[in-house]
């Protein structure tokens, strides 16, 4: 067979202020930069990402397998006109150049807001759809916080979710979307589709598959499936204010009846669920002497997650909470990371490793509560910030942070670089000189993702709730387009409109 394939990726928070411009598509932001024709596959091949394991099993399989465009960028505010237009172009006029195909392949995330449209995937099916005709196969992979709309659910053939919160089944999810397609190719036409909408948003640190209530929902949903069905859920990315802003459940099947069936069963227990979306989110002050006394009884190290301050959701890995209760504390053996201040890495690299510098850190973004730190830091080391990922979520990725340096201050050392990118990978301490197993405290810049590289070290991990543009109570965002009723948290107030002036 011959298929067509391109990937464009960004998660969307509506409530941060930063954009994603073209050159965030460009550099990446943690992923692989920007790539189009032939260089697609040199760039992503071997590594966790939805498309390399798609076409990987492609090849092998002996098909002909034609790039268009693969892009991502970090987290963040909508995507710029601009970004999005040179880059849904590009996509939809390859596949049109690559026509006579048997099959399209697209990889996204699913939870991509444009300044000029809320839903971005959405949009790009349909320009794909417009192209390709009304019967030839579209299949896609999307993440499990994908914002899924009915619109992204129609014009796609098939529609297919992670499974893995830790996202470490990403290229996993690419090779499960190539078998799908193959048995949509071999069935002559699209199977019935249930669909359901949660009426409760969820904290992405509660969403977790590590544990319970994600992780026994993800095991149901799985003995559910039988050869002839498919079911995806999406926990949802809680930060987007449109109407697809709520998890979902879609199952496939050969009748509908039976797809509503398969749908009914987990979404009954996605409902019986719901109180179990919770934990504690501990304050600044209070995690840091928390993780310091469980230290001394011998748990160590103690990971705190800066959950608020997520670039993966978001942020901009740049508040202060954290940094200066661990300061107050006179924290020892403690390590956080990263803090993104390019215009500090400017003066430290022309200070020089072994240097004193005086500096105002982070806290550029304007947050309330939160401004920069104002102290004296020793330079222990500086980097370019190039290095290799070998953990779980990361896995095979040339990371590229910018340029970089490891900070100290009494006996906390403070890892700063120049491009934000979701500290989940314990390279991205090793690549400063820091061995995370050697300290009592690791704060992390993430909700999530850590815990795919973090747990095996860890002594325990909780989580804070230190200034960021993710909170962990999302009754807090000033929310204005959600559908009426939804629950703003599990068991928590419904949504209601606010009345037109």
């Amino acid at each position: 067979m011959r298929i067509v394939y391109g990937g464009f990726l960004h998660e969307t928070n509506t409530f941060a202020p930063s954009r994603a411009g073209w050159e965030d598509f460009v550099t990446g932001g943690g992923w692989p930069g920007y790539s189009e024709g032939e260089q697609v596959w040199s760039k992503i091949a071997g590594s966790n990402i939805p498309a390399a394991g798609f076409v990987e099993k492609a090849l092998a399989d002996g098909h002909d397998i034609v790039p268009t465009v693969w892009t991502a960028a970090s987290p963040s505010g909508p995507v710029t006109r601009d970004a999005y237009e040179k880059i849904a172009s590009r996509i939809v006029e390859g596949i049109r150049d690559a026509l006579p195909v048997d099959a399209v392949y697209l990889d996204l995330h699913g939870a991509m807001v444009a300044e000029h449209f809320d839903d971005g995937e959405g949009e790009l099916l349909r320009r794909v759809r417009a192209v390709v005709g009304p019967d030839l196969p579209i299949a896609v992979s999307i993440d499990l916080h994908a914002n899924v709309t009915e619109a992204m659910l129609s014009l796609a053939d098939i529609v297919v979710a992670y499974r893995t919160y830790p996202h470490v089944d990403m290229a996993d999810t690419g090779v499960r979307t190539y078998d799908l397609l193959l048995k949509r190719i071999a069935r002559g036409k699209k199977q019935p589709i249930a669909i359901r909408r949660l009426p409760y948003l969820i904290p992405i640190c509660w969403q977790t598959t590590d544990f319970s209530p994600a992780k026994d929902l993800y095991a149901l949903l799985e003995s559910l499936e039988n050869a002839d069905s498919h079911i995806s859920f999406t926990t949802a990315f809680p930060a987007a204010d449109f109407a697809g802003c709520t998890p979902v459940i879609w199952a496939y099947a050969d009748t509908l009846a039976e797809a509503d069936a398969l749908a009914d069963k987990l979404e009954a227990a996605a409902l019986e669920a719901e109180a179990l979306f919770a934990g504690k989110a501990y304050e600044p002050d209070e995690a840091v002497r928390y993780a310091a006394a469980r230290a001394t009884d011998g748990v160590r190290p103690v990971v705190i997650a800066d959950a608020q301050d997520n670039p993966g959701a978001g942020g901009n890995s740049d508040t202060t909470g954290l940094l200066k209760a661990l300061v107050r504390n006179n924290a020892q053996r403690a390590a956080i990371g990263l803090i993104v201040d390019p215009e500090a890495v400017k003066r430290i690299h022309e200070a020089g490793a072994g240097a004193r510098i005086r500096l105002a850190l982070g806290g550029h973004s304007g947050i309330p509560g939160d401004e920069p730190l104002e102290e004296e830091f020793l330079i222990e080391s500086i980097s370019d910030g190039k290095f290799k990922a070998y953990g779980p979520y990361y896995r095979g990725f040339n990371m590229d942070v910018g340029p970089s340096a490891c900070l100290r201050i009494g006996d906390v050392r403070v890892v700063v670089a120049s491009y934000k990118v979701q500290m989940a990978d314990t390279s991205m301490f090793r690549f400063a000189g820091i061995d995370p197993e050697a300290q009592d405290i690791l704060v992390v810049k993430s909700a999530a993702h850590f815990r795919a590289d973090f747990t095996p070290i860890a002594g325990e991990i909780i989580v804070a709730a230190a200034p960021g543009f993710m909170p962990v109570d999302l009754s807090t965002l000033p929310w204005k387009h959600l559908p009426e009723g939804v629950r703003l948290n599990p068991l928590g107030q419904p949504f209601t409109p606010p009345r037109a002036d």
